[in-house]
């Protein structure tokens, strides 16, 4: 069984491959460079070199740091061991690293590893076929992001990761739609279809997706180009604030004043995150007094009975 090392050891030897390690080095390398049990032993003994995780080595004594710490998870879980998960899309870019996450590996259905601290394994039928052909090993940019959307505990948080990945460039909606073929059993995978083609068509954040669903469509408005929405050569412009801001009533009182003034004068309407998960309807309204400036006059539809949208 080849681990994705071997050709560095072979070309480098094993002093070069544990300097581009950071450090880091596995006792299988280390057997493979030729050295003796005993040899490998005595860094240890002499407190020159500290164990990550059983049989994989810092060869200094200060603190570990998170890169040596994703190499050792990586080389302890085996040679058929790849990142995944949120340690997969960090390295891929497609989020920023986390220092206070574990570190996600995934391995071969077949294999068994022993749980160790800071290491989450999760055993996979479709390893091969889900990992990039890079090493170090890890997963491809959309199976990376459908792995967290598998953790995640709310289609928000679900349609928040892919918003984020689709926005960096590095991976694409068809891309995710593609690798969703194989993955059945997937959470929110029937809520997951028109997230993605909300994402296509330009919604580059959850707030985004929310007004889209929560406002636009729950109220059968004119659905805006993304981000700007024109209908009849007159232009409404939605501003939306993705912060969270932790007065929810006054935020929505400043709002509705700067609102209000706008709905007298200029076309443009701001929203934050508490105004577009609390306030739908009202958001709604508004956006119709401007849209309602136009001809021929847009539809719209309550969303329930209390709904003020007429």
């Amino acid at each position: 069984m080849d681990w994705w090392w071997q050709r560095q050891l072979e070309d480098d030897g094993i002093d070069a491959l544990i300097h581009n390690q950071g450090r880091i080095v596995a006792r299988a390398q280390l057997r493979a460079a030729g050295w003796s049990d005993p040899r490998i032993s005595r860094g240890l003994r002499n407190r020159r070199w500290q164990a990550v995780h059983p049989g994989v080595y810092a060869t200094h004594t200060g603190p570990v740091g998170y890169d040596e710490r994703r190499l050792a998870a990586l080389l302890y879980a085996g040679p058929e061991a790849a990142w995944s998960h949120y340690t997969a899309a960090e390295q891929l870019g497609l989020l920023k690293p986390d220092t206070s996450r574990p570190i996600y590996i995934a391995i071969p259905k077949r294999r068994r590893v022993k749980p160790q601290p800071g290491i989450v394994i999760y055993r996979d039928e479709h390893w091969a076929s889900r990992r990039a052909t890079v090493v170090p090993p890890r997963r491809k940019p959309a199976d990376a992001v459908l792995d967290i959307v598998g953790l995640a505990h709310s289609t928000d948080e679900a349609a928040a990761t892919i918003a984020q990945a689709c926005q960096t460039g590095r991976v694409s909606p068809a891309q995710i739609l593609r690798a969703l073929t194989d993955r059945s059993r997937l959470r929110h995978r029937h809520a997951l279809l028109p997230i993605l083609n909300d994402v296509a068509a330009g919604s580059h954040s959850l707030l985004e997706l929310r007004y889209l669903q929560d406002v636009e469509r729950r109220h059968g408005l004119p659905t805006g180009r993304r981000q700007r929405a024109v209908d009849d050569g007159f232009t409404l412009a939605v501003e939306l604030d993705g912060r969270l801001h932790l007065v929810p009533r006054q935020r929505w009182r400043d709002l509705d004043r700067d609102n209000r003034a706008t709905l007298r004068a200029e076309a443009t309407l701001r929203y934050g995150w508490f105004d577009i998960t609390n306030r739908p309807c009202e958001a709604a309204v508004q956006a119709l007094q401007i849209l309602r400036r136009t001809k021929p006059v847009p539809t719209a539809k309550p969303c329930g009975p209390s709904c003020p949208v007429r």
